[in-house]
């Protein structure tokens, strides 16, 4: 038990709104596309590997995506993709872009309730000024103390933020519904980690749950997380 926690982390995508859904519509389209080069199996193998090799150099995010979806279709074509493919792809990244907030079960009710008697901060990853644009239009971003829009998510990433922004790891917690990226680390931080699974998850944010630590928790849904917190604070 703890007296009080004080801050409380969210992630953005996937668990305050939808964002993998999107994801996959645009993998979906890529993979007709290139229908004549690649089985779609293969196309998305190629393209999760493009994805991977990238994020040191593109980060996280959908112009990141857009330039591995274009790069994988330059390779599997062996250089004779289509401009009108290549323009394709960068309507379909266009889109994303523009995509409307769709805010997940319980999320507005959750962060309005949580605000009144905690420090709330958005910690995401991806491309500044969409992140910037999906909170403004999620009619969420007044509850929030403050926004961590960051390039990767570490351990040393929860310490900074929970210092900065509360009182330090020891009373703050992290939700989300990224083992890899949301849980693991605030744990190594001295954070709580809640996990709130979402049915879609990118292949390269999985990781497995934590072994026997008392700060991890795992919920349904945000429903769950008012009475989680009731309950960790006696």
């Amino acid at each position: 038990m703890v007296s009080r926690l004080t801050t409380l982390g969210f992630d953005a995508d996937d668990t305050l709104w939808q964002n993998e859904a999107f994801f996959r519509l645009t993998q979906a389209r890529f993979a007709e596309l290139l229908a004549d080069h690649a089985e779609a199996g293969q196309l998305h193998a190629r393209l999760l590997e493009a994805e991977r090799r990238n994020l040191g150099h593109y980060g996280y995010g959908i112009k990141g995506f857009m330039l591995s979806m274009i790069e994988t279709a330059i390779e599997v074509t062996e250089g004779r993709v289509p401009a009108s493919v290549i323009g394709e792809i960068l309507s379909a990244g266009q889109e994303m872009l523009s995509h409307p907030i769709e805010l997940l079960p319980h999320a507005g009710d959750v962060v309005e309730r949580l605000a009144s008697s905690h420090r709330l901060v958005l910690i995401t990853k991806g491309d500044l000024l969409d992140q910037e644009r999906k909170l403004a239009q999620s009619g969420l971003g007044e509850m929030f103390h403050a926004v961590e829009i960051v390039s990767d998510k570490t351990p040393a990433t929860y310490e900074r933020a929970f210092a900065r922004h509360g009182d330090g790891p020891d009373r703050a917690m992290m939700v989300g519904n990224s083992m890899k990226s949301d849980v693991r680390p605030a744990l190594e931080a001295g954070a709580f980690g809640v996990f709130v699974p979402h049915g879609l998850t990118w292949e390269l944010e999985h990781a497995d749950a934590p072994e026997g630590h008392d700060r991890f928790h795992e919920l349904p849904d945000l429903g769950a997380l008012p009475g989680l917190i009731a309950e960790i604070e006696g």
